[in-house]
């Protein structure tokens, strides 16, 4: 649940501040008549990240066990594709985020009503699919063999609740809070939780029998560690954890944790020429 609420938390905030951008920049540029363009993206992009969502959860169920696990597998080693590009464009873009949509935000509104419409349902929309992919993919790692997908849906709906909020707080201009350091926390949370997604990803597609080396079980610690227990449960919600993983899997885990966590710390740590800072968002 606690993945799921930071996964459901960091992508609706990035959601949020694309919309809370784009409506402030409206307003205080005098275009508030352009606002239901605006609002109308926005509605069509939530709208089709829920049919994505609806689209990933039972889209596969008719389909022979062999089958939904290789859809799994591989979307799961999509989504953890996803998630990492965005883990570190959002590092290297949360100081010229206003500023990027502002432009792109003045250049169609210059153009037809329709560009508008597009423009807001991209930027929203981008988020919400990917959203929509890695919390199918860390839900169904989460809950494999647990049964009930509730407990981490719940916790996704909390985090985006969670976010919606703070992007209201930030229009109204009572909340503030080092985005850099928050994407930058976040995202090492979210590198250790695509690395469980990845390693479940392989073993869907090890039970497809697409993926046949290193099958073997490299330890199983399920007597130490009852996945069933509380504590298990709590490791396997939050990492992902597995207590009787594959060879492959293990490999696969560190081969992804270490380098890219590596990579995203030394670029955190790279300094930056600072962007211009944006104008102040106005109060209402």
């Amino acid at each position: 649940m606690l993945a799921n609420y930071l996964i459901g938390l960091r992508e609706g905030l990035e959601a949020s501040l694309v919309v809370v951008i784009l409506i402030a920049y409206l307003v205080k540029s005098d275009r508030r008549h352009l606002l239901p363009r605006i609002w109308t993206g926005i509605a069509f992009a939530v709208l089709v990240s829920l049919a994505f969502g609806a689209l990933l959860t039972w889209g596969p169920k008719r389909l022979t066990f062999e089958a939904q696990e290789a859809i799994g597998g591989t979307l799961s080693i999509v989504a953890v594709g996803f998630v990492t590009w965005m883990v570190f464009w959002m590092a290297g873009h949360a100081r010229s985020l206003s500023g990027e949509l502002r432009g792109k935000l003045d250049r169609a509104a210059e153009a037809s009503w329709v560009s508008l419409v597009v423009m807001a349902a991209l930027a929203v929309g981008r988020e919400g699919l990917e959203t929509a992919l890695f919390l199918w993919a860390a839900t169904e790692a989460a809950t494999n063999n647990q049964g009930s997908t509730t407990t981490p849906l719940i916790g996704a709906l909390l985090g985006i609740i969670t976010a919606v909020a703070m992007g209201f707080a930030f229009y109204k201009g009572v909340l503030t809070i080092n985005l850099s350091k928050f994407f930058k926390y976040t995202g090492i949370i979210l590198i250790v939780v695509a690395a469980g997604v990845l390693a479940y990803g392989v073993h869907d597609l090890q039970e497809a029998d697409i993926l046949s080396g290193l099958n073997d079980k490299a330890f199983d610690i399920s007597a130490t560690i009852d996945p069933n227990a509380w504590f298990g449960t709590l490791l396997k919600g939050v990492f992902n954890f597995q207590p009787d993983p594959t060879w492959l899997q293990v490999w696969v885990w560190l081969a992804y944790l270490v380098p890219v966590m590596a990579l995203f710390l030394l670029r955190q740590r790279t300094p930056r020429s600072p962007a211009p800072a944006p104008a102040p968002l106005p109060q209402s």
